[in-house]
């Protein structure tokens, strides 16, 4: 769907003129197709809408479009002219007014401008990040909170009713070795020994948090039941390391709507109620002393147990447990952004939402690839002041949160990507980041300079017909359709790829066009209104993606 005004009023004139030559009753203007030519000498916009009716009419697409054209009222669509091109495409041409009107439309809305209530207040769970409280956020978490933070603005800016989501893993065994770990450091405070688990938590930040709960507590669980203490160790390791999470991520530029404890569903009493659904609906079935969920009737490659012959639940329980609630709570669609080793997870949760009378396409899964840190042509694993992994917060002290979040976005979420931290860190207009930035301060620098030579923004346009100026209008144009394509295909790096071709056009508009010329006043003041709409938009579009548009640089 189009939102801009230029291409509904083409669409609406195009509509039109098929109805009007008895082609069609009426036609839906999502059908229309109207595109920007790579080509300029191809018009402003070109439509196929010839070659889209010789299948009703059997006619030459040529003989159709000339039709079309002769029917087209161009005044209402403020088409200077049209030509016919190939087997049929209409190429059109229009007045250079009708382009620039653009500029007050950016003017008017400032910040909201782009925005759009196409998503009609849809209502979207995106549920992303979610690891374990038990240790510090690393590379692939890194990318999961950039993407699914911005794919969540987008969407806002859309028009849908976006509600982010942190799912607490806090109820599995890695819970449970957080405990023991913490309560055995707490013990070794006060002399008494204990070996740690092999697959405890050997890391120095379970010392200082068994250090602060001693200070807190004193010798209160050094001789009181054992299951008492790890009861307390258990939540306090679980708050301290969450705190973590939430400091770092808020740092990220990165928040939620709600923190939802995986615990709250065993003390809410959903597990068993969902699997009681299943079992009602004849979804499920005992062998081996366990019991299984016939996915296979789902689609999914093989059926999946839901209670072990030991009596415990597998994963996928308290997962399609969770889902339901989130379904329950009024989401018409659910997101989850999960990382590579996830695929097969895909097909067992579709199946699930299904059974329980959901469907399929209510949840959909994003699996994000892998990233490999590279500097000087080398893998970085390690982490310089850790020895350890590289965790978010390596990564902001090394290269700031805009160019760790403008690399993580820049690239299709679903491709494996090598993240260039010496092209990150460098100040030249190789790094997107610094490329687009710096076109954002130069814009603020004109303005400011503009402002001291009493050069004020115009609200008409008339003299801006210079190419590069009205190949940077037209791509402000077409901001608000580039949200809603993001938004609809979950994929940030759209914007990323508009935010580069504004930067460049705008660049090269300004080798070629002299702004401020004392000269001449009033096409100085056309051009800076330019200038300043350029400006929102890029400031706009930087902040879907959660980078700062710094006025000097």
């Amino acid at each position: 769907m189009a939102v801009n005004k230029i291409e509904i009023a083409l669409k609406n004139a195009l509509r039109k003129a098929v109805v009007d030559l008895k082609y069609v009753d009426d036609m839906d203007l999502d059908k229309i197709v109207i595109e920007i030519p790579k080509d300029k000498d191809h018009g402003d916009y070109s439509t196929n809408l010839a070659m889209q009716l010789t299948r009703v009419l059997r006619r030459n697409p040529r003989e159709i479009a000339n039709e079309i054209v002769d029917a087209l009222d161009k005044d209402a669509a403020q088409i200077e002219k049209v030509e016919i091109a190939g087997p049929g495409f209409i190429n059109l041409f229009l007045k250079k007014t009708a382009m620039t009107s653009v500029i007050n439309e950016v003017l008017e809305e400032n910040e909201h401008y782009g925005c759009s209530q196409y998503g009609n207040g849809i209502k979207y769970n995106v549920e992303f990040v979610s690891a374990n409280p038990t240790g510090d956020l690393h590379l692939g978490h890194a990318k999961g909170a950039a993407v699914g933070d911005c794919i969540c603005r987008i969407m806002s800016a859309a028009g849908y009713d976006v509600t982010r989501e942190y799912y607490i893993n806090d109820a599995g065994n890695q819970m449970k070795n957080l405990a023991v770990s913490l309560y055995y450091r707490y013990l070794e405070l006060f002399n008494i020994k204990k070996e740690l688990p092999e697959d405890g938590y050997h890391g120095k930040d379970i010392i200082d948090i068994a250090k602060n709960l001693k200070e807190e507590v004193g010798d209160k669980y050094v001789d009181c039941d054992e299951q008492e203490a790890l009861s307390y160790f258990r939540k306090q390791g679980c708050n301290h390391e969450l705190q973590k999470i939430k400091d770092i991520l808020n740092e990220y530029r990165v928040s939620y709507d709600v923190w939802f404890s995986e615990t709250s569903l065993y003390e809410e009493d959903k597990v068993v109620p969902t699997i009681q659904k299943l079992k009602d609906k004849g979804y499920t079935y005992e062998k081996d002393n366990a019991l299984w969920f016939k996915s296979t009737e789902f689609d999914d490659d093989k059926d999946r147990v839901l209670i072990k012959s030991d009596g415990s639940y597998t994963y996928l329980t308290p997962d399609i447990a969770y889902h339901l609630n989130k379904l329950d709570r009024g989401y018409e669609y659910l997101v989850d952004l999960l990382g590579a080793d996830h695929h097969g997870y895909i097909n067992r949760m579709k199946a699930a939402i299904q059974a329980l009378g959901y469907n399929a396409d209510q949840l959909n899964i994003d699996i994000m690839q892998m990233v490999r840190m590279v500097e000087n042509g080398e893998v970085v694993k390690m982490s310089k002041r850790t020895g350890n992994a590289v965790t978010i917060k390596d990564l902001i002290e090394d290269i700031g949160v805009d160019a760790a979040r403008y690399f993580f976005v820049s690239k299709a979420a679903s491709s494996p990507f090598d993240f260039d931290l010496g092209l990150a860190k460098s100040k030249s207009n190789e790094n997107p980041v610094y490329y687009a930035q710096y076109a954002h301060a130069r814009m603020c620098s004109i303005l400011a300079q503009a402002k001291k030579t009493d050069i004020l923004v115009s609200n008409h346009f008339e003299l801006l017909n210079n190419p590069k100026e009205i190949e940077l209008v037209k791509h402000i144009n077409e901001f608000r359709n580039e949200i809603i394509e993001s938004a609809k295909a979950r994929a940030p790096h759209k914007i990323a790829n508009y935010i580069q071709k504004l930067a460049q056009l705008f660049h090269s508009f300004y080798n070629d066009c002299y702004v401020i010329d004392k000269e001449n006043i009033e096409l100085s003041a056309q051009r800076l209104a330019l200038v300043k709409a350029t400006q929102i938009t890029l400031k706009n579009a930087l902040n879907l993606i959660g980078v700062s548009a710094p006025e000097k640089m």
